[in-house]
């Protein structure tokens, strides 16, 4: 093993330390927001920690994939170290599998078994002792105390905005296959045109899902602080809105990367790595849309 042929150890990094640091620093901040918003603190300086540790963060993921790019053009890499990879971007997408798994365990917790509890069902039914007179349904619209959370007027239909998003993510996946399949046939021009509109579905998705957010705020009073029901939605549809955001942010940078002719029909694993994660956040959607807007 005496050539990175065989195996490749890189060069001495800052990045890891660079990362631990940027994530302490964000950890602290949204921490600190959070505890002066529920105590009711104005001016709080978590907002400004947070933006701080983002921004680390940024530096740190440009500065990090930056390398790996550089020695993977380099050609530094061996077959070991693509294999790598690709089970380090499989654990990736493992992990928020269980992350999103554990988001929609707490939509059906409450949903079928607290909600009913406290409405008097169950072998917890005692639990109904807290409200009497509480009636439990689901979209939840009658809180059990509406002074402390006042209930939402109405829930965001999903033969709407929901279902538009839902198509566009869909439809996105089949182009970026497209694309992906352009590269491996080293169709630079498929290539540029899927991910391209595959980059316009996302962003279209991105901005109907503000105007839902605005629409529910707004008008139907469906907040973070309009109980449970309102916790679970923004829970769950935010998560993955971020989720959406770093993948738009992912493909614009493997766009930039084949316009500069980076990638050919053999080598492209950014590019399969970006496109699995893509295809993820469509699947978690579709699950979104089911549980949360339609059922």
């Amino acid at each position: 093993m005496s050539t990175h042929q065989q195996y490749y150890v890189p060069e001495q990094s800052k990045w890891p330390i660079v990362a631990t640091v940027a994530l302490l620093i964000t950890v602290y901040g949204l921490g600190d927001w959070f505890n002066d918003l529920k105590a009711g603190r104005d001016g709080s300086n978590g907002p400004w920690i947070f933006f701080v540790g983002a921004l680390l963060i940024a530096y740190m993921m440009f500065g990090w994939f930056g390398s790996v790019v550089k020695e993977s053009r380099a050609g530094l890499y061996s077959p070991q170290m693509d294999r790598s990879f690709r089970w380090g971007m499989g654990w990736f997408i493992f992990s928020e599998v269980a992350f999103f798994s554990a988001l929609f365990f707490t939509l059906f917790y409450v949903r079928f078994f607290v909600g009913p509890w406290l409405g008097g069902e169950g072998d917890k039914g005692v639990s109904a002792m807290l409200w009497p007179d509480f009636q439990y349904s689901w979209p939840l619209l009658n809180n059990p105390d509406p002074k402390l959370y006042p209930a939402p007027k109405d829930v965001v239909g999903a033969w709407g905005l929901p279902l538009i998003n839902t198509i566009l993510l869909v439809t996105s996946s089949f182009t970026l296959t497209w694309a992906h399949h352009g590269l491996k046939k080293n169709q630079r021009k498929q290539v540029k045109l899927g991910l391209g509109l595959t980059l316009v579905l996302g962003a279209a998705f991105l901005i109907l899902q503000a105007e839902e957010y605005i629409h529910a705020y707004t008008e139907l009073g469906l907040t973070l602080g309009s109980g449970i029901y309102g916790a679970t939605f923004f829970l769950l549809t935010g998560f993955h809105g971020a989720h959406v955001t770093i993948g738009v942010i992912m493909l614009t940078v493997m766009l930039v990367r084949i316009l500069r002719g980076h990638f050919d029909s053999e080598h492209h694993f950014g590019f399969e790595a970006a496109s699995w994660y893509w295809h993820f956040v469509d699947v978690v959607w579709v699950g979104l849309f089911v549980f949360v807007y339609v059922l």
